[in-house]
């Protein structure tokens, strides 16, 4: 099965508008994530999914400078836009990931990847249950399921959030989580950018780790926010957006 990551980015960000564009050690925060994925050994390409608005052009252009693969669609229908995205690389399977993800561990993508392909399973990932920090999220699927999935919900939660349909039908699917190993206190840090709050903690992580160790993963970063627990509290008020 040929294997794709997608990456969702888009410029009209709600809470921190061009947010995968923001700096990050001199590049834009989206480069950073894709010189992560580039290390994904089970991934045979990446695409970035974003949107046909004119504001999403920086994105196409850092897409082509990169040389990774990029899709337009619609801004609001996420799901319609990865599964064209997916469908245009020629990919048979799916690895969904959001460009607000700029400390994604490529270890813990291809971990997924392998779960997936040695189990019988529609859906693998590691967010059924929160064991990892929010910003290691990734979620595997077929590129068939989420055509079915196309055809069955028109929901807007449902066409927004791209596999919500998939893990909230455990019925109709064959779902399977990947946990951690963390302690609960090291699995609710965010590692995610959706604040400036958030990206201030992000820029810190990669000031501190990155000029010693370009392919710095999930244990550095858990072993400096031991080490520097100041960090932690810079996001720790927080909280995640609901998806319903």
């Amino acid at each position: 099965m040929k294997t794709v990551i997608t990456i969702e980015a888009r410029m009209r960000s709600t809470r921190l508008p061009g947010k995968v564009l923001r700096p990050l050690l001199g590049e834009p925060m989206l480069a950073r994530m894709i010189e992560r994925l580039r290390r994904v050994r089970r991934a045979d390409g990446i695409v970035v999914a974003t949107t046909d608005h004119p504001a999403d052009e920086p994105i196409v252009a850092l897409a082509k400078e990169l040389g990774v693969g990029w899709h337009r669609g619609s801004e609001d229908d996420v799901l319609s836009r990865v599964l064209d995205a997916a469908r245009g690389a020629g990919a048979d399977l799916i690895v969904e990931t959001t460009a607000d993800c700029p400390l994604i561990d490529p270890s813990v993508i291809d971990g997924l990847i392998h779960t997936f392909q040695t189990n019988q399973v529609d859906y693998c990932s590691n967010i059924l249950s929160h064991t990892y920090p929010r910003g290691l999220d990734a979620q595997v699927f077929p590129v068939a399921i989420l055509a079915d999935v196309a055809e069955r919900t028109q929901d807007p939660a449902d066409r927004e959030h791209v596999s919500l349909y998939i893990y909230e039908h455990p019925e109709r699917y064959r779902l399977l989580n990947v946990a951690s190993g963390l302690d609960a206190r090291d699995a609710g840090w965010r590692l995610t950018v959706d604040t400036a709050e958030d990206y201030q903690l992000i820029a810190a992580i990669y000031g501190e780790l990155y000029p010693a160790n370009r392919r710095f993963g999930l244990e550095d970063i858990v072993e400096l926010l031991h080490r520097r627990p100041d960090l932690a509290t810079l996001n720790q008020h927080v909280r995640q957006k609901a998806v319903r």
